[in-house]
């Protein structure tokens, strides 16, 4: 099993006004330099993936694949997705093939960088029979060390979720810990929002913060298609100063600075004055019944959130007996024997899966983390077949509010 170890919970934290979204930043996070701002043309930004390569990491970019932006190795520049725009609308996605060169014209994909901190499954360890005794089989091998090239505002706060989930409380994930502590982050800033991003109610982007070791601004303006670039610790500085970047004049930082604000106009928001107290008291609410009346429980909101964290644990042995190991996979609340203890599970119906997964992403979240579980991506919106939207789902419990109570009360068995 898992070594599990005690830490301490020592960090910096700055509460949103009107919101319960907290910052917080890891204890083993390379401390943040405010550094200097350059550009660099494309050739120069061709440099950046064998400067990572040389400095021993495993490059993990945005590419396209089966209709969709993924995150997977690339060795080139060519690798990212040049041209590409996507479509997006609650149950729809869609890449279109546009006119222009922007490298980062899209915003994210069905993919989030947890696959790579937290996999989706992980040996946890391997027995092996000798003669009258197991033995526990050694498979360490040297750590691999991500680079994530093209990570969003969005997505830098949901790893700052996952870091305080893994690593900040009272037992600390190694495995996290150990691919985290090691990887290299080259964010970008959104230069244009999805109409299901919601990452500005969220106070989550689109411009990144912090988090980051390098940040790139894409800026196309008439012929011109610079990258604005900028170091966030001392190990972004050293591969910084490799692309030798050229000195902003002030009228490419303002082309920079606007291009980021458009993407801050976005058509869906969240409200989350009090959120916290509204889903606690709308546990009788009758909008949990409208929406189990489309909800699948198919899960995919919870495998695309970048912020999930519920796994199961399955031990397999073969069929001689000598051979045993154990797993540790992702799951979902919305599985029906996720919930499952002795005697059968506790939440098994559609209403009762559904108010758990919401009520703890944006209200039980903030008592378990200090935060809350939402990032604003808006990728549950988007990849729910049936298209149901968590921005409009808290609109509508909170317009309704003690209005959409109803008298039926929990069973015992906490099923309703």
């Amino acid at each position: 099993m898992a070594q599990e170890l005690r830490v301490g919970t020592s960090f910096a934290s700055s509460v949103y006004e009107n919101s319960y979204i907290v910052r917080r930043e890891a204890s083993y996070m390379r401390p943040h330099h405010e550094g200097q701002r350059g550009f660099i043309d494309l050739p120069r930004l061709s440099r950046l993936i064998p400067s990572l390569e040389r400095r021993g990491y495993q490059v993990i970019g945005p590419r396209v694949r089966d209709g969709a932006i993924v995150y997977e190795p690339i060795s080139q520049l060519e690798d990212l997705p040049a041209g590409w725009k996507d479509e997006q609308e609650a149950g729809h996605y869609r890449l279109t093939k546009g006119d222009g060169d922007a490298l980062f014209g899209y915003t994210v994909g069905p993919q989030s960088w947890k696959k790579f901190l937290h996999p989706p499954e992980l040996r946890l360890y391997e027995l092996q029979r000798n003669e009258n005794r197991f033995e526990i089989v050694n498979h360490s091998q040297p750590q691999k060390r991500y680079a994530f090239f093209g990570v969003r505002a969005c997505e830098i706060a949901a790893i700052r979720v996952q870091d305080r989930v893994f690593t900040e409380d009272r037992f600390r994930d190694p495995h996290y810990a150990s691919r985290r502590q090691a990887a290299f982050i080259v964010a970008v800033n959104c230069t244009q929002a999805a109409p299901t991003c919601f990452c500005a109610s969220m106070q989550t982007g689109p411009r990144v913060t912090g988090g980051f070791d390098l940040a790139v601004t894409e800026v196309l303006q008439n012929e011109h298609h610079i990258f604005v670039i900028e170091a966030g610790t001392a190990a972004g500085q050293e591969v910084q100063r490799e692309l030798d970047p050229s000195e902003v004049s002030p009228e490419v930082d303002r082309l920079a600075d606007e291009a980021v604000e458009r993407a801050s106009v976005q058509s869906r928001r969240m409200d989350t004055t009090g959120i916290r107290e509204l889903l606690y008291e709308s546990f009788e609410h009758s909008r949990w019944d409208n929406v189990a009346g489309r909800c699948l429980s198919c899960a995919n909101c919870t495998m695309v959130c970048p912020t999930c964290f519920c796994t199961t644990v399955e031990d397999v042995s073969d069929v001689s007996g000598d051979h045993a190991e154990r797993w540790r996979k992702w799951d979902s609340c919305f599985t029906q024997s996720f919930s499952y203890i002795h005697g059968g599970s506790v939440r098994t119906s559609v209403r009762s899966r559904y108010r758990q997964w919401m009520t703890h992403k944006l209200a039980s979240w903030i008592d378990q983390f200090g935060t809350s579980g939402c990032v604003g991506c808006g990728r549950c919106i988007t990849w729910c077949p049936a298209g149901i939207d968590i921005t409009e789902e808290a609109r509508a419990i909170r317009a309704n509010g003690a209005t959409g109570q109803q008298n039926l009360k929990e069973n015992p068995h906490g099923n309703a």
